[in-house]
């Protein structure tokens, strides 16, 4: 089996992890931060908005089985890529949405992927996420990793902090 992995960052990673972990291919989804100067940081430390870091997705996946491609189009339907200052409820930089790229061919994917989202009219507004180039990953704390499994009564207050309606009302199509 080949492995490949895709870091995506679409707001508070509790709610990025569920959307990817149901499809077949999907190896591991584990919830972290990139993208920042500090090594290792903490959830805290992520929170004060210091670090440069954005909370983020990192996705284990079998490419014989999932594409890139397919990631990047789940992406797009699992987050707001109008809002450059967060996402949802969840507000600042570190919530910021990005696809991060590992390789020339995956900017060239999500490149087309991000043009064709703009030119297709789902959105009037701009498409605001921003590709950039992988940088290191950090796993956050233990508790973190698939909380949609460990507290659902959490995670429901989560999607009623605006995503779930957001992304029924534009992709219900």
């Amino acid at each position: 089996m080949t492995q490949a992995s895709a870091i995506f960052a679409g707001g508070c990673f509790w709610c990025m992890v569920q959307p990817f972990d149901q499809h077949p291919g999907i190896l591991k989804v584990t919830s972290g931060y990139t993208g920042g100067h500090v090594v290792d940081p903490t959830y805290e430390q992520v929170c004060s908005g210091t670090t440069g870091h954005t909370e983020a997705v990192k996705i284990d996946f079998d490419p014989a089985v999932i594409s890139y491609q397919e990631l990047v189009d789940i992406y797009w339907q699992v987050t707001d890529p109008t809002d450059a200052s967060g996402q949802f409820q969840d507000r600042g930089d570190n919530y910021r949405p990005v696809i991060y790229v590992a390789n020339e061919a995956q900017q060239q994917i999500a490149t087309a992927s991000r043009a064709a989202l703009a030119a297709s009219g789902v959105f009037k507004e701009p498409i605001v996420t921003t590709i950039e180039p992988v940088q290191p990953f950090y796993p956050a704390e233990d508790y973190h990793q698939d909380f949609y499994k460990k507290d659902p009564a959490r995670m429901a207050l989560e999607e009623a902090g605006g995503r779930a309606h957001f992304i029924k009302s534009h992709w219900s199509k």
